[in-house]
């Protein structure tokens, strides 16, 4: 018979028949295990003996993830909710006498914000016509670079993420006018007015947020082509 304690065996006196078994202990020691058993066992395997022995211990050391490392999935992302539901109010209303940092939106480009509004405008598109998702997201992104282009030419300082996040937002009021019109179709004149309302609100609000310091003498140059691609975002509403 024997007893067990935490890490040694030990070998005691058989009673029954007045036999004395070999005494001494045998100690289990981190250093020469590697697997344990159900019992706190720790078994040596041939694998970890031949890279014990090859000196490539390191390869069975197991590290724990800190805590610090486990990130949110929205912070692995780079998704702040609180800041696309800033700028998207910063959209909405471009008017600078309601104190909205409306600069934000530029300075501090996102791309998850503007593809969630994008998408959000090309569901309400659809009208069964589902090429009209990627063609709008076509639009939005060769779009953003034409503006991007042309306002690198007339000398603003402005990038392409930042035309593209501006963009993209300002599509905003049109997802709204979007939502809106089903409900006015049996009145052609209040839809008419919808839908321009709906490109000016838009083409005012991307304009002035991309008309920097160095092309506040040229707005007209920018405002024109935003609103052109604006009215071609709206001609896609009906699933062209």
């Amino acid at each position: 018979m024997y007893k067990s304690s935490n890490d040694e065996f030990q070998f005691i006196v058989d009673s029954s028949n007045g036999m004395e078994l070999p005494g001494g202990s045998i100690k289990v020691t981190e250093d020469s295990v590697s697997n344990k058993t159900g019992y706190g066992i720790t078994q040596h395997g041939v694998t970890a003996h031949f890279l014990r022995a090859k000196g490539f211990d390191w390869l069975l050391e197991e590290e724990d993830l800190d805590e610090e490392d486990q990130k949110p999935l929205l912070e692995e992302l780079d998704i702040d909710l609180k800041d696309i539901y800033y700028k998207l109010r910063c959209v909405l209303f471009p008017i600078p006498q309601l104190g909205f940092n409306r600069h934000i939106v530029r300075e501090s480009p996102d791309f998850w914000g503007p593809l969630l509004v994008v998408l959000l405008y090309s569901v309400i598109s659809l009208y069964g016509q589902f090429k009209v998702v990627s063609w709008i997201l076509t639009i939005w992104i060769f779009g953003s670079f034409v503006i991007f282009l042309l306002a690198r030419v007339l000398g603003g300082e402005v990038s392409y993420s930042q035309c593209l996040g501006v963009i993209g937002y300002s599509v905003l009021p049109l997802l709204i006018i979007g939502t809106i019109m089903p409900l006015l179709k049996s009145f052609d004149y209040l839809t008419m007015v919808f839908k321009l309302l709906g490109v000016l609100w838009a083409a005012y609000s991307a304009g002035s947020l991309l008309c920097v310091q160095e092309l506040q003498q040229k707005k007209p140059l920018i405002l024109y082509p935003v609103c052109l691609l604006y009215i071609y975002f709206l001609s896609l509403y009906t699933g062209a």
